[in-house]
């Protein structure tokens, strides 16, 4: 097989590094034979990034994308050298095939199929920060302000922007805050490689006590509006209560309403049923007296 199967862009994978933030990159696979192909993502560290979808099947003359997150990290690499590294495999499948039974047997090698293998590198770059602008003088723009290359953006809406050489090399100079607040100050590398002094210990902890007083008293103002909407939602609770009870009472003295009417009704039937056999035949005077006519005439006629 002289062609490649797919066609991947970007080439290596470049992710915007913040701690304690994720950052995402795009991947692109675009099928230029006339074939079905089925793909499968592999990374050296699947704790530390998601892929979504790792498998999927690319039609004949069609595109397919995949998003690479990486998770939250709490420890920057040194210097931001990733040696992170992605496969994607790919292998042509008959039409038809479904994407849920894509299994890793069909990348299997030792079927005989034909699987084609590329590597992913992946590269860090710092993130668009305007203190490290701030702090390095000598640097005449912003890191922002760099150009970047197509393939740096992703088409999901994040940009991954590579430093430049003079903003790598700068950054490599900068310590991190803690280590600033142990020796007391802070140097750095400027392009003439100078060292100056930044900031004193005590700026930097007035600094710090001031965004922990702020972070405090935002988040007291969070937890009373929390407070004030869980005591809103509990007395909505007891007013809730207090209907659906009502309504239960109610309901229970329609019921007795309901019964009470039933029986009378009963004892109204029960009673007309009676007035009706009553008056079914004659009267009972009606009959005596019919009687004593008859035994008058009986007796009178014997004489």
């Amino acid at each position: 097989m002289t062609s490649e199967l797919l066609e991947i862009h970007p080439l290596e994978l470049k992710f915007t590094f913040e701690l304690k933030k994720q950052s995402s990159c795009l991947i692109q696979l675009t099928n230029k034979t006339d074939q079905y192909v089925a793909f499968k993502v592999k990374t050296t560290s699947p704790k530390k990034y998601c892929v979504r979808p790792n498998t999927g099947i690319v039609k004949p003359k069609s595109t397919y994308d995949f998003t690479v997150t990486m998770q939250a990290q709490r420890v920057a690499p040194p210097d931001l050298i990733c040696k992170d590294k992605f496969l994607i495999q790919s292998t042509v499948i008959p039409f038809g095939t479904a994407e849920e039974n894509i299994t890793s047997d069909i990348f299997s090698k030792e079927s005989g199929k034909h699987i084609e293998e590329k590597k992913l590198k992946v590269y860090l770059s710092p993130p668009n920060s305007p203190v490290l602008t701030a702090i390095n003088g000598d640097l005449k723009q912003d890191i922002g302000h760099e150009t970047s290359s197509p393939r740096d953006k992703a088409r999901d809406g994040v940009e991954n922007i590579p430093p430049s050489q003079k903003v790598a090399e700068d950054f490599m100079g900068f310590e991190t805050a803690k280590d600033a607040a142990t020796m007391g100050t802070q140097r750095f590398k400027t392009s003439g490689d100078e060292t100056e002094e930044l900031t004193t210990a005590s700026h930097l902890q007035s600094s710090v006590a001031k965004d922990v007083q702020q972070l405090k008293s935002s988040k007291a103002d969070d937890f009373e509006n929390l407070k004030s909407k869980i005591s809103f939602m509990d007395s909505k609770l007891k007013e809730a209560e207090v209907t659906i009870m009502k309504l239960t009472q109610e309901r229970s003295m329609v019921a007795r309403e309901t019964d009470k009417l039933q029986s009378e009704l009963e004892l109204s039937k029960t009673k007309s049923n009676a007035i009706r056999i009553t008056q079914v035949g004659f009267p009972l005077l009606y009959v005596c007296m019919v009687a004593v006519v008859g035994l008058v005439i009986g007796y009178l006629s014997n004489l």
